[in-house]
């Protein structure tokens, strides 16, 4: 291990070895937050995220590809999750997958920096950038060599088709047009 911590150690932070890292589902989640009312926020959540990065010697060619269940979507109430997956919104049957696949990394530190790439959400794809913090790697009790990250993005809903809202009363509407996506990775060195 510290042979590989001396030879990719950028401002003190040990990088990632070089290679396929492959999500580990049971540690990595995607969440999204969007307005209710105009007055709290909804957090909803997709339990089913795969995905590889791939760590290039030089940290600015590394990649990475996610690709997430819409079925998985959970908001903590049934009958909402029933029609995020319908129609209306994710419209599980027609796009069954949103999908992340990076174009470009950019930034000056190995800590924080941008991954900008491709979203496709409800058949519709927009370049986005997601701000990700990495945490470090570390081996587990089984020997496997483990990184974690965090990103996140702000993305307007709407550009991805999903249009449906509900005037209210007071004024305003039912759902805010914005929502972040926030992403807790913990990814596993392949062999």
């Amino acid at each position: 291990m510290s042979q590989i911590q001396e030879g990719r150690v950028i401002e003190g932070i040990a990088l990632p070895e070089p290679g396929e890292w492959q999500l580990d589902p049971v540690h990595t989640s995607v969440e999204f937050v969007a307005r209710h009312l105009m007055v709290s926020k909804v957090r909803g959540r997709f339990t089913n995220v795969q995905g590889t990065i791939h760590v290039a010697e030089d940290p600015a060619e590394s990649w990475v590809e996610v690709d997430i269940d819409t079925a998985s979507v959970e908001s903590g109430d049934e009958k909402r999750d029933e029609h995020l997956r319908s129609p209306d919104f994710f419209d599980v049957e027609r796009y069954p997958q949103i999908t992340f696949k990076s174009t470009r990394v950019e930034g000056e530190s190995p800590g924080h920096f941008l991954v900008h790439g491709d979203l496709t959400v409800h058949g519709v794809t927009r370049a986005v950038s997601l701000e990700v913090e990495y945490h470090g790697w570390t081996p587990d009790p089984l020997g496997d060599r483990r990184a974690g990250f965090s990103a996140s993005t702000e993305v307007d809903r709407e550009d991805f088709g999903l249009t449906w809202n509900m005037a209210v009363e007071a004024g305003g509407f039912l759902v805010g047009k914005k929502a972040r996506l926030e992403f807790e990775i913990e990814a596993i060195k392949q062999s």
